[in-house]
């Protein structure tokens, strides 16, 4: 699927989310899809997600 397409997706969900939910609903759904944006690309570039697991139990302890 090209960049132009998930584009064009990522912004009619931003436009339904400010619509029917308001302006908090709008910017959940854009914090979420940056958050989806960055491991989906970190994941392309090499990233395993055994790598990324680790990140967050480090967290934790």
């Amino acid at each position: 699927m090209s960049r132009a397409v998930v584009g064009m997706f990522v912004g009619m969900a931003l436009a339904f989310a400010g619509y029917f939910g308001g302006f908090l609903a709008f910017l959940l759904v854009a914090a979420l899809g940056g958050a989806g944006y960055a491991v989906g690309t970190w994941l392309d570039g090499g990233g395993q997600p055994r790598d990324l697991r680790d990140l967050f139990e480090r967290g934790r302890r």
